[in-house]
């Protein structure tokens, strides 16, 4: 499973030239996460003078950034007016302008880059009378903090549209070719960037900060340690999706979420401006050129992490619906991405704790990482080198405004609770072990002093324990990503127990 995005990349500009030992001291800034958000705060940083390393688990663009839909807009679905309705018009505002700075950096350089982008418009539209509400008050939302938004009664679309609210002239692209461009001119600055290097825990030396690094590619060693390889820093930048240290708990001040793409060869015309619907199952469009022609990009069948028993039949349901609107379809690529929700709907980008300048923080993007992440890059970047945004305390890690999700954070802590009880108790109704086979691929079971969980992929079994490294949940498979999900805090892990994404940072323990 590969996206759109990451198939066939040409790395050789940039890709193998520096690696964890090159330079000599201390580094300034370490950002952990070679995305959007990481590398694009590097290079600002490393514009202005500053020594940068940037550490990588997997690969530059291999998490979120690198299979999302890539979507470059000011409409978001119908999350401005959860954030007016929660905050006021002014923090809205203030949203808004950070997320215009962001796109206008990313368009500019694109523009000076050579790097292609489509403008085309944005449509938050309802697919069926119960969504007509919530896309009028999106319509309304956009109003008030003056975006030249009109309303459509009709749209050119083969699906059904019962009106939506359209933005004119926001931009899609290939985000590959960008963060290549980011990464290559951090280079030329004197930056650094090593790949397959993870981020195992940091502790304080006096002034400077270590990172324990697991330089592995993700993996331990063959006698189930960690290789304890340490990196020095002045100060650090967590730009991981969720922060991959507990300080701060911000994996309680999130909730992470899976959801899917899907592109397809047409043989009928596209549609062009890009769509996405209020009302569920959510149904997202774009079209994506190609060496080959134009591609179809459908998004959807979202669902909390861990916590649906097989998303592949959502996944169905999704083609299947291609299908019917466009006839013919057939299916190129299939990917999928995590994305993460904060509990009052804004980010959390500064700080991981407050009055802390040493550890700084950008997560809870909601799925619109696109402006939000090189908002986050701005706003860090220039608060490390002593300046201020205007627009900053919209995106404040620890602000009051946070105590309007408190319910929110209440209610999203009892699932937790719950999902974690659930994890040990049902496989207590398996104590005989099942055969995964049967269980689209993957199956915990066994008493519970000794849970197993055991998948067979491409003809091959894995055993490992199903007790997720973070805080203990237990794992359910996900028949769609072939990859153990902890239902607790969103942390991914391959079928031998690797992992994937945090805010675990170890792997699960291997069956002997």
């Amino acid at each position: 499973m590969v996206s759109l995005w990451m198939e066939d990349r040409d790395r050789t500009a940039w890709a193998g030239k520096t690696s964890l030992n090159d330079g000599s001291g201390p580094a300034d800034v370490v950002v952990v996460g070679a995305g959007i958000t990481g590398l694009m705060t590097a290079l600002l940083l490393a514009r202005a003078g500053k020594d940068v390393l940037v550490l990588e688990a997997r690969t530059v663009g291999a998490g979120t950034t690198g299979n999302t839909t890539a979507k470059i807009s000011l409409l978001q679905s119908n999350h401005l007016s959860k954030i007016i309705a929660r905050h006021g018009r002014s923090t809205a505002k203030a949203y808004v302008e950070g997320n215009r700075e962001g796109m206008e950096w990313i368009l500019h350089h694109c523009d000076t880059h050579g790097i292609p982008v489509q403008r085309e418009d944005a449509y938050t539209y309802a697919q069926s009378a119960r969504g007509v509400p919530s896309a009028r008050a999106e319509w309304l939302a956009c109003s008030a903090v003056g975006l030249p938004v009109t309303w459509d009664d009709h749209a050119d679309v083969p699906f059904s549209f019962h009106g939506g609210v359209r933005l004119p002239r926001q931009a899609q692209f290939d985000p590959m070719p960008f963060l290549d461009s980011l990464a290559g001119e951090l280079l030329d600055h004197g930056g650094r960037i090593a790949e397959g290097v993870r981020v195992r825990r940091v502790s304080s030396d006096g002034d400077r900060l270590r990172l324990h690094v697991d330089t592995g590619g993700g993996r331990q060693t063959g006698k189930g340690k960690e290789e304890d390889t340490q990196v020095v820093a002045k100060q650090l930048v967590l730009a991981t999706g969720i922060p991959i240290l507990d300080r701060g708990g911000y994996f309680a001040r999130l909730k992470p979420s899976r959801s899917y793409c899907m592109a397809y060869k047409v043989p009928g015309p596209l549609t062009r401006p890009m769509m996405i619907s209020t009302d569920s199952p959510t149904r997202s469009v774009r079209y994506a050129p190609t060496a080959d022609g134009d591609l179809l990009i459908v998004g959807g069948a979202g669902h909390p992490v861990g916590r649906r028993k097989s998303p592949t039949a959502a996944l169905a349901e999704l083609d299947d619906w291609t299908q019917r609107h466009y006839p013919g379809a057939q299916r190129t690529h299939y990917w999928s991405a995590q994305d993460y929700t904060p509990i009052d709907q804004l980010p959390y980008v500064g700080p991981i704790l407050p009055n802390n300048e040493k550890i700084f923080v950008a997560t809870g993007f909601n799925k619109w990482g696109m402006t939000n992440g090189p908002a986050a890059a701005l706003a860090l970047s220039s608060r490390i080198l002593g300046g201020r945004m205007d627009w900053a305390d919209a995106f404040a890690s620890w602000s009051p405004h946070e105590l309007s999700g408190l319910t929110t954070a209440m209610s999203a802590n009892l699932e937790v609770g719950f999902n974690l009880a659930r994890g040990w108790i049902t496989p207590a109704t398996r104590i005989t072990r099942r055969d995964p086979s049967g269980d689209e691929g993957g199956v915990v079971s066994g008493p519970p002093w000794d849970l197993q969980a055991r998948c067979v992929v491409d003809g091959v079994e894995h055993t490992v324990s199903p007790v997720c490294t973070h805080l203990g949940g237990i794992v359910n498979w996900n028949d769609a990503d072939k990859a153990w999900e902890c239902p607790l805090h969103g942390s991914r892990f391959a079928p031998d127990g690797t992992l994937l994404e945090g805010p675990a940072t170890r792997d699960l323990t291997r069956s002997r």
